[in-house]
């Protein structure tokens, strides 16, 4: 089973729901606002696709932290506790494929190998 984690509103979650549906893929959407960040995923992401990957420092909320919590960002650890903290600096989505893969962002070409 896919599981899509996210934030509902998200426009690059939104297209990767509808990519999922376009090719008759089921998966399971987790809601980051409802659900909360699952922390016992989180390492397991960090491992698969690198924290600094899964961190989302170009978004919004990333610039409205304050610049003491932006320096202190500077190992795994570090870097799961703000995205624990602050669910929306986490990249988006964060996908586990059926094969026990994880992606990070959306990518029509590169999805579509998995079909």
């Amino acid at each position: 089973m896919i599981t899509l984690y996210g934030i509902p509103n998200c426009d690059t979650v939104k297209k990767a729901r509808v990519w999922l549906d376009t090719h008759a893929l089921p998966y399971t959407f987790h809601d980051f606002k409802k659900a909360g960040v699952p922390a016992d995923r989180l390492p397991a992401w960090c491992q698969a696709v690198g924290w600094d990957k899964l961190l989302n420092r170009k978004g919004t909320a990333w610039r409205l932290l304050d610049a003491a919590t932006q320096a202190s960002v500077v190992d795994a650890a570090s870097a799961q506790a703000v995205m624990l903290a602050h669910a929306s600096t986490i990249k988006r989505p964060v996908v586990e494929w059926a094969d026990a893969t994880t992606t990070v962002g959306f990518s029509p070409d590169a999805w579509a190998d998995r079909v």
